[in-house]
Order: C-alpha cells, then sequence, then structure tokens
C-alpha cells in the first residue's frame, strides 16, 4: 500500500481536488515515519517546500483512525503573525477533517479560548509566552486539555534553537509531561538548520525517544545572484554635504525594482526606513506609483499585517523594506527577487532570506548591493579592506556550492532561565519544598548539566533579594518583591523588550520607537516622515503629523552577529585565491583585487602577528568571534591589552611601547596559553556577562561562569592555534 493510500479518505480527496500530481519526497518520507515508528520526526528542507503539509497529513491520519479525548495536536509557533497566517492554506483540509483550529494568544478570542477549555479537541495553536501563560494560570485545565496529547509540531526549530525562547519550549513542554504523565511526539520543522544532530538531541529533549530526519531530495536549484557597488563619494553643494554614492545606490535601487515584487533586507530598522524613504521620494519624483511598504517589529502588527496582505493578494508589483520579520515563513506569496543591502548576519539569515524567493517553479533571484566607504578603521594598513563585502562573498560561497550552515549550540548554563522557570514553576504551583522545587527544576533536562550547589547559591540569592520567601511550614513561596516580577505581563516573555514609546496619528497607532523626540522633532517611521505635535510621557505615547520630505530615526542598534570559525576561515580563504566570483559586478571584482593585494602584502595571510606601524601590531588567527573573545581576555593574563575594533572583527589589535619586543612577548604569551586547562584561569572584567534578561537576579559569579562556559571557547582556540599556527611558527 502506498503512503498516498494509507492517509485518511478526505485527505484522499483533497489532494485530488487541489491536482497533486504526486506526494513529494519530504511528504511520502513523514508518513512512513509517523505511520511506521514511534519516533520524533524532524522536517528540515527549504521554505515552501511542503514540510507543513508533510507534518499534517499524516498527523491528521492518525487522529482520523484514532481519535483523540482532548487536544490532539499542539502546534508552537515563534510568532502571532505566523500562527494567523501558517493555515490559511490548510484551512478546507482542516475543515473536512471535523477538528477544530483554536488560536490562543494575546489577540486571540476569549470566547473560543473558553470553549476549549470547556470542550478540549483538534489543533491548539500558541506561542511559547502564551503556553506558559497557560501553565502558570490554569494549571489545573491542562491536565484536561492536554491528557491525550499526540502530537507538538514545533515550527521554526532553528530560530528557537538560537536562544532562551528555545529552552523555555522546552521546559513548558517537559512541565506538562510530568502534569498529564502523557508524552507526546515532537515533529520539529525548520528551512535552516546547520548540525542536524544536535536539532534532533534538542527536539528530543525529555521524551526519551529517538527522533528520525529524513533527507528529502530536493534536487539542485539554480540560483541568480549579483552584486553590486556604490564608492561612497561625499561633495558639497549648497552649502550641506551630500553623498552622491547613497544617491546613485538609491536610483540603482528604485530602477532595479520597479514593476518587480521586491523584499529589501537591511541588517537595521533605521536603514529600512532610511532606504525606503528615498525609494519613495525617487517614484514621487518620476510620478510613478508608491508601491513602498515597510515591515519590520517597530511597525504596528495592523500597518504589518496590512503589508502582509497587500504583498500576498495585491496586483501591484509591491516592494518592502525589512528586517528579521520576513526571514520567517509568513505566506506573501511569490516574489520576483530579493535585494540584500550589505552582508547578511549569518549564513543561516542569507540562506531564510534566499528561501523567500524562488517559489513555486521560480528560479531565485537576490541582488546584493552595498555602499563602500573606504576609510582607515584601524590603521592606514587594513584600513582599505572591507570586511563586510569579503564576508558577503563567503556567505555566499558557503551556502551555494557546500549548503553549509552555522551550527545551533543550546547553552548549558542558562541561568536566567533558571530563574525564570523556577518562577513561573512557583507561581503555578503555590508552595514548594527547596528539595522538591530542584528535583522538578533541575529534573529538566535543558538544565541537566547545572549542579546543585549553583541552585542552591540562586536560591539563597533569591531570598535575599526577596523574590521568594519561607513559610513558616518551611515550603517556598514567590516573595514580595517577586510578586512584582511575575505580576507583570512581560514576565511571560524571557527576551528582553526595550521601553518603546506608542506613535499614534489621530487615534491610529503607527508603531513605535525606543527615544522621546521632542516637539516638532521629524523621525521616519513606516516608511513615511512624522512630526511630534504633542507628546504624553506619563501614557508613553508620541501624537504626530505625517509631513512631507526625508528623516531618519536613530534607534539603538539592533545589528549583531556572532561570526563561526568556518566562515572567517573561508574569508581567508577567498583573499588566497585567485577565484574570479561570476556574481560580482565589474566594480566588485576591481575592489576583490584592490583587497586581495592589500590582504596579501600586509603578511596577514601567513603569520599570526603583523606590524602594523612602530607601536602596533595587529593578531590574526583567523578564529570566530567566541574563540577571539577568548584570546582577546587570555592575553589580558600575560598583560597585553588589545582591542576588538568592532562586534564583526576578526583580528586584534594590540599597541606596544617604542622598544618592546612586541613579537617575542606575544609569542611567549602564546606558548602559555597552550598549557591553561581550566577556563576559569581567564581573567574577566567583574561584572561580564552574556546580555540576559534577568540577569540582575543572579548572583554575580553564576553570570561569570555562564559567560565562560556558553560563550568562550578555550578549546577550540586552542585546537586552531596548535594546528594552524604554533606548529609551524608562524609569526
Amino acid at each position: 500500500m502506498s503512503e498516498f493510500e494509507r492517509l485518511a479518505p478526505y485527505i484522499q480527496d483533497y489532494i485530488y481536488q487541489n491536482k497533486w500530481t504526486e506526494l513529494r519526497d519530504i511528504q511520502v518520507s513523514a508518513c512512513r515515519v509517523i505511520f511506521d515508528s514511534d519516533d520524533n520526526l524532524l522536517l528540515s528542507s527549504g521554505t515552501a517546500s511542503g514540510k507543513t503539509e508533510a507534518a499534517f497529513l499524516p498527523v491528521l491520519t492518525e487522529l482520523y483512525n484514532k481519535p483523540s479525548s482532548s487536544v490532539g495536536v499542539l502546534y508552537i509557533s515563534p510568532l502571532k503573525a505566523l500562527i494567523n497566517d501558517q493555515f490559511k492554506r490548510l484551512d478546507y483540509l482542516l475543515l473536512e477533517s471535523g477538528l477544530p483550529v483554536t488560536k490562543w494568544h494575546g489577540d486571540a478570542s476569549l470566547s473560543e479560548k473558553n470553549r476549549l477549555i470547556k470542550n478540549p479537541k483538534g489543533i491548539l495553536q500558541i506561542t511559547p509566552e502564551s503556553l506558559e501563560s497557560l501553565m502558570i494560570h490554569k494549571r489545573g485545565a491542562c491536565i484536561n486539555l492536554f491528557k491525550d496529547l499526540r502530537f507538538v509540531i514545533i515550527d521554526e526549530v532553528h530560530y528557537f534553537m538560537r536562544d532562551g525562547r528555545g529552552i523555555q519550549v522546552l521546559c513548558l513542554l517537559e512541565r506538562l509531561q510530568k502534569l498529564t504523565g502523557n508524552i507526546p511526539r515532537r515533529i520539529g520543522l525548520s528551512a535552516t538548520l546547520g548540525d542536524i544532530s544536535v536539532a534532533e538531541k534538542w527536539l528530543n529533549s525529555g521524551t526519551g525517544r529517538k527522533c528520525a530526519s529524513p533527507v528529502s531530495d530536493e534536487g539542485k536549484r539554480r540560483i541568480r545572484l549579483f552584486v553590486e557597488r556604490f564608492l561612497k563619494t561625499n561633495e558639497e553643494a549648497d552649502g550641506r554635504t551630500v553623498d552622491n554614492g547613497s544617491a546613485e545606490h538609491y536610483e540603482y535601487l528604485y530602477h532595479m525594482t520597479l514593476d518587480k515584487k521586491t523584499i529589501i533586507f537591511t541588517n537595521s530598522r533605521e536603514e529600512t526606513e532610511f532606504v525606503m524613504a528615498n525609494l519613495r521620494q525617487i517614484a514621487l519624483k518620476n510620478k510613478t506609483p508608491d508601491v513602498y511598504r515597510v515591515h519590520h517589529g517597530n511597525i504596528s502588527a495592523v500597518l504589518r499585517e496590512q503589508a502582509e496582505d497587500e504583498m500576498k493578494y495585491s496586483e501591484e508589483k509591491l516592494v518592502t523594506g525589512a528586517t528579521v520579520t520576513l526571514e520567517l515563513g509568513i505566506d506573501i506569496g511569490s516574489l520576483d527577487q530579493v535585494v540584500q543591502i550589505g552582508s547578511p548576519a549569518t549564513v543561516s539569515s542569507f540562506a531564510q532570506r534566499l528561501g523567500r524567493c524562488g517559489r513555486r517553479g521560480q528560479i531565485p533571484q537576490l541582488l546584493f548591493t552595498f555602499t563602500d566607504d573606504v576609510h582607515a578603521t584601524a590603521s592606514d594598513t587594513l584600513g582599505p579592506i572591507n570586511w563586510s563585502f569579503i564576508r558577503t562573498i563567503a556567505i555566499i560561497e558557503l551556502y551555494t556550492k557546500l549548503r553549509w550552515i552555522e551550527p545551533l549550540s543550546p547553552d548549558r548554563y542558562p541561568y536566567f532561565l533558571l530563574y525564570h522557570q523556577t518562577m513561573s514553576h512557583l507561581l503555578s504551583v503555590g508552595e514548594s519544598t527547596a528539595q522538591k522545587l530542584a528535583r522538578d527544576i533541575l529534573g529538566l533536562e535543558s538544565f541537566s548539566h547545572i549542579p546543585q550547589e549553583d541552585y542552591r547559591r540562586l536560591l539563597r540569592h533569591l531570598l535575599e533579594i526577596e523574590h521568594i520567601q519561607e513559610t513558616e511550614n518551611g515550603g517556598l513561596i514567590i516573595g514580595r518583591k517577586g510578586e512584582r516580577v511575575v505580576n507583570n505581563y512581560r514576565f511571560l516573555a524571557v527576551f528582553k523588550v526595550p521601553e518603546y514609546y506608542l506613535v499614534k496619528d489621530e487615534n491610529s497607532a503607527i508603531g513605535t520607537v525606543d527615544k522621546l523626540y521632542p516637539v516638532e522633532t521629524r523621525f521616519a517611521l513606516a516608511g513615511r516622515t512624522w512630526e511630534t505635535v504633542e507628546v504624553n510621557e506619563k501614557a508613553k505615547t508620541i501624537f504626530v503629523k505625517l509631513v512631507p520630505g526625508i528623516s531618519t530615526v536613530d534607534w539603538d542598534v539592533d545589528f549583531s552577529a556572532e561570526l563561526h570559525t568556518v566562515l572567517v576561515r573561508k574569508m581567508r580563504s577567498i583573499l588566497e585565491s585567485d577565484e574570479a566570483f561570476a556574481y560580482l559586478s565589474e566594480s566588485c571584482r576591481e575592489r576583490l583585487g584592490e583587497i586581495r593585494f592589500l590582504a596579501r602584502n600586509s603578511g596577514i595571510l601567513n603569520n599570526l602577528i603583523t606590524k602594523l606601524s612602530e607601536t602596533k601590531y595587529a593578531i590574526f588567527p583567523w578564529v570566530g568571534t567566541r574563540q577571539l573573545y577568548t584570546l582577546h581576555f587570555l592575553l589580558l593574563k600575560f598583560g597585553l591589552k588589545s582591542r576588538i575594533l568592532w562586534r564583526t572583527s576578526i583580528y586584534l589589535e594590540v599597541d606596544f611601547r617604542t622598544g618592546s619586543d612586541a613579537v617575542a612577548l606575544l609569542a611567549d604569551a602564546f606558548e602559555k596559553i597552550m598549557d591553561i586547562d581550566n577556563p576559569e584561569e581567564i581573567p574577566l572584567p567583574d561584572k561580564i556577562q552574556i546580555d540576559n534578561k534577568y540577569n540582575e537576579y543572579i548572583p554575580l559569579p553564576l553570570l561569570k561562569k555562564q559567560f565562560i562556559y556558553d560563550f568562550l571557547d578555550l578549546e577550540g582556540l586552542k585546537k586552531i592555534l596548535k594546528e594552524d599556527f604554533l606548529r609551524g611558527g608562524v609569526f
């Protein structure tokens, strides 16, 4: 019997009516795992490859053959927008299933939620924050809701794995299992995963199951890529400085996106606003339609959803500027192209953005543009090297030729999540003994590396700062100051939410900004320019009016990236090679030639230590961000102060007094580094920590320990130094 014949009759009818000629490889593989095993399932394939259908066709069949006596499927998504969008194309199929689909998030209907509690069945769509709230405030109802839960589908697994929300999801699912005594199967969906085995382990956490990860044969896809460069040239005109390079860049973008449905990705909200404002001004000058939209996290939900609907249904060829908000799988229909301004943050981000185009049989088309501001960022020797440009080429090469994506590694010591889950659990159960609390919380697999002594230290600290308190009978409950934290609606989220000011035009919300703009100040938001007419500081609201012209808004920087050693090594290999990349414009090829010449003649490609001036030296270990920071702190141990010039820098700078034997001092330090085995010997500033929510409630020694073991990488650094430099004595 074929996999198609094993599907429920109404699903077979659905496939016939939609004129599918066959099931895709990924759908056949998913059916086999769900029907013929008790394993968890991880589906990793490109955007629009049929992953959602691959999960639901066999799952709905299982529920058809053996109905659940409670909610049968729990679907967890990182975004409310994704929940609202994800099931639209399955509406008819789900209608025929007879299973209700209930959305459970902040904007969902209260009557629908109450209906589900009274009659738990079907499919529940939820965000981690709403699941947290459900576990806290409706603990008793959860038993009835999920007593016969069969499947948990986690969408955008890669998105969850990269930060604390993923640990939150795993903790909640494991707490739910202990509450109901039921261990449902898990299905993970992702378009971009590096190390599949790490993702399998993550998905299996706390289930005791194996995980199947069928590999689908998607075949090789053709991709159209082009990289263009614009040189910043500042000139004085009418008493003001004009950047002709940027003006030329915007004109180019205007013509390249004219009559093409496009997403323009940038690396910051500020840049998105400025680019789209300039394109709109050019369109106004040329009397062409205003097809420009903006989509990022500070735009109001109404305007974001409006942009999504317009992109999907409008007959106009809309051009939408976006940051990471459109990387995920919200259905916006087929695109003609994607434009990336500047270098993507990571290979994973590039893969996500590339996946937005090329749907429905199209060849993916991706245009890169960047403005080249040649200036001395560190020294005259290395200043003219545009590292972002080289990183762009490395990212393209790693993904298109090797299909390499950064591996994700969950934190071993997530103390901020330990605090959050402790407080959440206490809020849910009301009271617990310290011993039982330790069993319940440290028993969660996500905290399996945390020793009991660390947890005792945390609990003692929480007692001291009155976040928890002891009862007369020796139990633990939420304390006076802890109540202020857990009773705030923001407690549900484990990520930092900056203080924002609501921007309103008359009675409609435009979005939010992170600074208070005084009356008569002009700023950009949602692709338009606004002028402040009134400020209500108490209500954190800025009232504005629409005005003509172009303005900017100086949000706090939201572009940060962590470079992997594989990516940095690829950058070096590009500088070492003579390969001409067909997707580079003539201007880009010339620029690459200049940079290669500079790199080769400076000695940075072959020497660990390179002299830049009489007192300044560069250290090029060609390692990732974590290893570079490790080296930076280790050099302090031997009295050598180095500088990391910017977040994505790939080298260190060290200054010496005139007359110092710099090479000998550095060589000696590197030899001593190889003898260090304990990472806790690395000298660190007193308050060093990974920037996480709730850090203010964690003892500083624990935060320092987390920084050492979850960010720094002593062993990785030593391995690379030994293999690549010290063995050959390359200085």
